[in-house]
């Protein structure tokens, strides 16, 4: 890494990722995300710091994790620990010395050649199946520098890249990444305004320029649409959705996303409560084959 190179706050690196874009992937993920989706099964990747997830059933109340916080972050509230998100810093001392595993650290600052060195190991896998390498958040336009540094460094050692983004983010941070992403793997909430207000904190305004301007670039878009029963899978919403897609000249293909639970345990985990509770988890297989019929394009259920 050059001085000149920026750091990133890193979520994970997942190797053998095949949801992210074509072919067999390494997938980033970056810490920081501006929405607040009601639904969103990764909150770990929301704040734009390291933080500390606990898992409760592990915990022996032993103390060692209190003693190991110089913040003195960490005490015992009702035969329970608590963390004080005030004083933590995310140094992840309290998570080494724990001896039941009931401390995890998410995030950590990494460096681009320290992303490229794991990319690159892959290589092969890349070559045989079309994949490559998609930064995923979190937001990952949230971090725009590092994206591009190490996108471009990427590019240059010929390996694909793609860009999994909710678009809201400044037209210079777009345009900063725009140049050394392959492809866009590009989130929808809503149509709707208000509806996207509403359930994820945000107005979708940048959202759709971004999408529009990146068309005008004939970049190659996949459009990502999250199915969420009660906020977007109504008639209405969907056949907004479908005029949206119908007036773009750049996608190439629709992703339905249905909604899950599967994250639900994580918000407890972070100290914070899950309030978006839906008893059903749509299938998507109606909503793909409207979606199909209306634009031509190819619809597929999941990433």
């Amino acid at each position: 890494m050059t001085q000149q190179d920026p750091l990133g706050t890193v979520l994970d690196i997942k190797r053998y990722a095949i949801h992210d874009g074509p072919g067999i992937r390494t997938t980033v993920f970056l810490k920081g995300c501006p929405l607040s989706c009601e639904w969103c099964h990764n909150p770990e990747s929301q704040r734009d710091r390291p933080e500390i997830l606990y898992y409760a059933e592990r915990c022996t109340l032993c103390g060692t994790c209190i003693s190991a916080c110089k913040q003195g972050a960490i005490s015992v509230v009702n035969h329970h620990l608590a963390l004080d998100q005030s004083l933590c810093i995310g140094c992840g001392n309290c998570v080494g010395v724990c001896p039941n595993g009931a401390r995890e650290l998410a995030g950590r600052e990494m460096g681009v050649d320290q992303i490229v060195s794991e990319v690159i190991k892959d290589t092969l896998f890349y070559e045989e199946s079309g994949g490559g390498v998609t930064f995923s958040g979190g937001e990952p336009l949230v971090q725009a520098d590092f994206v591009r540094a190490t996108a471009s460094h990427c590019q240059r050692l010929d390996i694909h890249t793609a860009l999994d983004t909710s678009g809201y983010a400044s037209e210079s941070d777009l345009m900063k990444v725009a140049g050394v992403i392959d492809l866009f793997l590009y989130d929808v909430k809503a149509v709707d305004d208000a509806v996207h207000l509403a359930y994820t904190g945000v107005s979708n305004r940048s959202i759709l320029r971004n999408l529009r301007a990146l068309d005008e670039m004939q970049k190659r878009i996949w459009i990502r649409f999250p199915l969420v029963p009660g906020v977007n899978d109504d008639e209405h919403s969907l056949s907004d959705f479908a005029d949206l897609i119908a007036s773009l000249k750049s996608v190439e293909g629709v992703q339905v996303l249905p909604y899950h639970r599967a994250g639900a345990a994580k918000y407890a985990r972070l100290g914070r409560e899950y309030t978006f509770s839906r008893t059903e988890e749509p299938s998507g297989e109606k909503e793909a084959a409207y979606l199909a019929k209306k634009t031509g394009l190819p619809v597929r259920i999941g990433g």
